[in-house]
């Protein structure tokens, strides 16, 4: 009996090592995209500009964060604008902060007030139309309450893409979360996850508020067509760029962090 507890105690011993082991190495596997002082690694693109062209310095890196701004803007004038990371991703966790502040430009649309969003599965940003407005990509859409109604966040827009939800294609543009609305100019906590299989999910302050799969072109928006048949006719989209997004509004960036995952069967 002795030596059964002694096994035991010995096994116990191991089991909490390898947590030990574990712990910090799930920590520390989250690789941060954005450094804090400048904007390494990331590239605008706007519309009516040629990528990497920002002339009215909408995306900037003040007092640790990035921030959209529009000081140097008289008017919005249609200038959606999208600050790309450099290099495509698969599966992954995808995590950051994000907060509305200040007022919308003059000429921003309605719809665009207190919105902005993190852009997955982005085209190529060179592959972009000078006067197109928005990639084809997934966005994961931020909302920020305005103070009386409800106004989800963490909510799906598709431009340029379809997904499949609860076993039928999805076709029209947004489709709200089931998050809470967010008054006032506090940071918000968001995390999408990549999963192998095509399966993305949204988290609003560590809470699921919407899951989907197989994101895939829309061969009746014009760029969607163009990029369906670079691929060959190849339907899903598997990877992309990751871009924020500037809309009209003031909002700010940070803690954005990634950590990537292998593919399912891998």
């Amino acid at each position: 009996m002795t030596e059964f507890k002694n096994a035991i105690g010995k096994l116990a011993i191991a089991i909490a090592a390898c947590w030990c082991l574990e712990s910090p190495a799930q920590q520390n596997d989250w690789q941060p995209l954005f450094n804090g002082k400048d904007l390494h690694g990331w590239k605008p693109k706007i519309t009516g500009h040629e990528f990497g062209e920002d002339p009215y310095k909408t995306f900037r890196v003040e007092d640790g964060v990035i921030k959209v701004n529009y000081d140097q803007y008289k008017e919005f004038g249609g200038k959606f604008g999208h600050l790309f990371y450099k290099e495509p991703f698969g599966d992954y966790r995808l995590r950051l902060e994000y907060r509305f502040t200040g007022q919308q430009v003059k000429g921003g649309p309605g719809w665009a007030l207190r919105n902005s969003g993190v852009m997955i599965h982005c085209q190529a940003p060179e592959t972009m139309r000078k006067a197109q407005e928005f990639p084809v990509s997934i966005e994961v859409q931020f909302l920020g309450g305005d103070g009386t109604n409800p106004r989800p966040t963490g909510n799906l827009c598709t431009p340029g893409t379809h997904v499949v939800m609860k076993e039928s294609l999805l076709t029209r543009h947004c489709t709200n979360s089931n998050a809470k609305t967010y008054h006032g100019d506090g940071w918000v906590k968001a995390e999408v996850v990549v999963k192998g299989g095509g399966v993305i999910e949204h988290y609003i302050e560590g809470q699921k508020v919407l899951e989907y799969e197989k994101p895939q072109y829309d061969d009746k928006d014009p760029d969607g067509k163009v990029l369906l048949m670079n691929a060959g006719g190849k339907r899903v989209i598997e990877q992309g760029y990751i871009s924020l997004q500037a809309e009209s509004h003031p909002v700010e960036f940070r803690g954005i962090e990634i950590q990537k995952m292998k593919k399912q069967g891998k």
